[in-house]
């Protein structure tokens, strides 16, 4: 691989650690960059979540340290999400991707909208929201569900994972965001743990950008926790609205 690949790898993932950590989807940044590289789409989602997890541990302690973390859902949510993204990443290769991409375009259109439109949405708490049957829902979403995405496709699982706990357990952004990253961790885990017994990861070049994805998360998480909710749901539209474009033109306008 040449130098200015290197180059382009390391400030990817710089840049994905940075926007993994405040909203999700450092993978919009860090899936194409590794493509480029004439990596096969496996290679590339594995070497992928070999850097990534890092960064997403990083930004999970920062946030764990500075807010509070609702760990009545990220333990039970982090632990199935191991179990379930894993389970996702063994049976990537039964499911055409095509098939998932036009419902992700569908949803992060709606959650585009629902937040344009619902300018509270996310800034403030809503405790009166939080039953036991949401806490369940919503640890069963994170860990079940989107970690199963995650292994399976995986663009914007954070952001996925954002809005679930927020809308589902009235979660402040900020708040949402740092109980995330644990679930994402864990999903990492289990996607990582299957393509490295599958032999997929490239280990040296994975371990390279991890150093730069956490540097990128640390800038991130502290931002999002020095400028607050409104910060979050900003970058947040940015990122849907970007993701949207990027799985339209893999869509409808790639060869």
């Amino acid at each position: 691989m040449e130098a200015g690949q290197i180059a382009v790898l390391l400030l990817a993932a710089l840049s994905a650690g940075w926007v993994d950590a405040v909203v999700g989807g450092g993978g919009l940044l860090q899936l194409p960059a590794l493509l480029l590289t004439g990596l096969s789409p496996v290679q590339a989602l594995a070497t992928n979540k070999s850097a990534a997890i890092f960064g997403t541990a990083s930004a999970a302690v920062t946030y764990a340290r500075r807010t509070k973390l609702d760990r009545e859902v990220a333990v039970p949510a982090g632990a199935l999400a191991v179990a379930f993204a894993g389970l996702g990443a063994a049976s990537a290769a039964l499911l055409e991707a095509g098939v998932l991409k036009p419902l992700v375009m569908v949803v992060l259109l709606g959650v585009a909208a629902f937040v344009t439109l619902r300018p509270d949405f996310g800034r403030m708490p809503h405790p009166h929201l939080r039953t036991r049957w949401r806490v369940i829902a919503a640890a069963a979403a994170g860990g079940v569900a989107i970690a199963y995405y995650d292994g399976i496709l995986g663009p914007d699982t954070g952001t996925f994972l954002l809005i679930a706990f927020t809308s589902i357990l009235g979660m402040d952004f900020v708040q949402a965001s740092a109980t995330a990253k644990v679930i994402n961790t864990g999903t990492n885990l289990g996607a990582l743990i299957v393509f490295g017994l599958q032999g997929h990861v490239m280990w040296a070049l994975g371990l390279g950008m991890a150093v730069c994805n956490i540097a990128g998360a640390q800038l991130g998480a502290r931002m999002a926790l020095n400028r607050g909710s409104g910060f979050v749901r900003i970058v947040l539209l940015c990122v849907v609205v970007a993701l949207v474009l990027k799985l339209g033109y893999d869509q409808f306008a790639a060869p």
